[in-house]
């Protein structure tokens, strides 16, 4: 019983994030758009070595 509570707590928060973010969120620009995409892969690959060595030891 309590999973669900917890569970519907989970859902009830993203769906608000949701709700608001589509009402108050505005578009990216362009330029910070170029910007993430040029660091994000980077980003992904530091944390799957990170998860990889923390598997190992």
């Amino acid at each position: 019983m309590t999973l669900l509570m917890i569970l519907a707590a989970v859902f009830g928060g993203i769906a608000l994030m949701v709700i608001l973010g589509e009402r108050f969120g505005k578009p990216m620009e362009a330029e910070q758009q170029a910007k993430y995409a040029k660091i994000l892969p980077i980003l992904v690959f530091v944390m799957l070595i990170a998860g990889l060595i923390k598997a190992l030891v």
